[in-house]
């Protein structure tokens, strides 16, 4: 069978369940927009919130009596679920022919290691593609539904053009993982490790203005939603630059794979 088309159907069970699950994590999240914009006494006690409550629980100086403000406030978490997923899938599609010893089987096909991992890839970026889709169109639906001010299409448009190379970035990471060390099975805790301690240094930065210069560590600070809701955009230097990791990140996973001893 194609390589891609077997990857394609080995994980498309993870695809259906995570896809659901990022439904439910949009529609969750804003079946609580009424409470905050309710304008009553729930939606008080969060405006009065410290600033570093505030950003403790990723609402920053967004107005989340706003639907802008509240997609702004909601999509931290939808991306962090979406990352988790793209690092888990990108350490897992190349660690799992070792784990489940098919890795003699894959080798023997007339096909070259390049071949396998571009088949790999491709399907691990159509899995991502599919979780963005789901996200965005689900995203549009919801916020049609609840949203009775201004149309923020646009501004969800960016958010999930963001949450798509933050889920490339993380895929790629995975992958590199998977292909370099020695014990690719353990790839995948590494790569949810340290996508949680980039998390985590988002967090601390938005605490701690004077320690700016960590979101470099961290995609999730990569660019500013406050400069979307602003109908601000992205700075395409930042754009560019997180392609050239990207890519740097995907050549680099060639280069290891290409090397390494397989372990069947």
């Amino acid at each position: 069978m194609n390589i891609f088309l077997r990857e394609l159907k080995a994980n498309r069970k993870a695809l259906i369940i995570w896809s659901v699950c990022m439904f439910l994590g949009v529609l969750s999240g804003m079946s609580k927009y009424t409470t905050y914009s309710s304008g009553g006494a729930a939606s008080q006690a969060l405006t009065e919130l410290p600033h570093s409550m505030r950003a403790l629980f990723g609402m920053g100086s967004f107005n989340v009596s706003t639907m802008s403000g509240f997609f702004a406030f909601l999509f931290s978490y939808i991306v962090l679920a979406a990352a988790i997923h793209a690092a888990l899938l990108g350490s897992s599609i190349i660690a799992k022919e070792e784990r489940d010893k098919t890795s003699e089987f894959l080798m023997v096909k007339p096909v070259s290691r390049t071949a396998v991992i571009t088949s790999k890839l491709l399907a691990a970026l159509v899995n991502i593609v599919v979780i963005n889709v789901v996200t965005l169109l689900s995203s549009f639906f919801l916020v049609a539904a609840y949203n009775k001010g201004k149309d923020i299409f646009g501004e969800i448009a960016v958010f999930l053009l963001t949450m798509f190379i933050v889920q490339l970035i993380f895929l790629s990471l995975g992958a590199l993982l998977s292909a370099f060390m020695k014990n690719p099975k353990a790839s995948g805790s590494l790569a949810t490790s340290i996508l949680l301690g980039s998390y985590v240094i988002s967090k601390i930065t938005d605490l701690a203005n004077h320690l700016d210069f960590l979101n470099i560590l961290s995609p999730f600070k990569y660019f500013s939603y406050t400069d979307i809701v602003n109908g601000d955009g992205l700075s395409l230097v930042v754009v560019i630059l997180t392609l050239l990791l990207i890519a740097a990140f995907s050549v680099s996973t060639y280069f290891f794979y290409r090397k390494r001893d397989l372990n069947v």
